[in-house]
């Protein structure tokens, strides 16, 4: 069994203008690109409430670092009130939607996660020294760069629904 261990959880929140198939397309292109995570659209849930919707989307992104080392990152999508507008931008009018996001982001750095030295006692035993006293930097370094990926994006995030707010 893989030991996982939760290292970076946080969320931001955000309500105005935007353009909801912009920031999905950046969201995306931005973890694919900068992280190298393969990504997974596991959920994507509309509900229609009169003129708007209410969205749910959970993406799953993984990248293996090494036989040993794996990165899991959890991105979580809540939309709510989302609503076509019209607006004028540059006196011409441009039609883009209003509402409430709220974006969830839990990272996970995942050992041993085939399961190789889970096959016995002196296997695990091997393994606790492995950690303990041959790779400890490593593991840091690893949580580090996990962390600070996660940190990144959702600083990211919300700079891009700041900046298309304000336009």
């Amino acid at each position: 069994m893989a030991e996982k261990n939760t290292l970076f959880s946080s969320k931001v929140k955000y309500t105005g203008i935007f353009s909801f198939n912009d920031f999905y397309k950046f969201c995306y292109d931005w973890l694919k690109e900068e992280t190298g995570l393969d990504i997974a659209e596991e959920k994507y849930v509309e509900k229609l409430k009169g003129d708007s919707k209410d969205i749910e989307i959970a993406w799953k992104g993984t990248r293996k670092i090494t036989d040993y080392f794996k990165f899991e990152v959890d991105v979580s999508f809540r939309i709510l009130g989302l609503k076509k507008v019209e607006i004028t931008k540059e006196n011409v009018k441009v039609e883009t939607n209003t509402g409430s996001v709220e974006i969830k982001v839990k990272s996970t750095l995942v050992r041993d996660y085939e399961g190789k030295f889970e096959k016995d006692a002196i296997r695990k035993f091997l393994r606790a020294i492995y950690e303990k006293w041959v790779i400890p930097s490593r593991i840091n370094q690893l949580q580090g760069d996990l962390s600070g990926i996660c940190d990144e994006f959702l600083a990211q995030a919300k700079a891009w629904l700041d900046l298309e707010g304000r336009r």
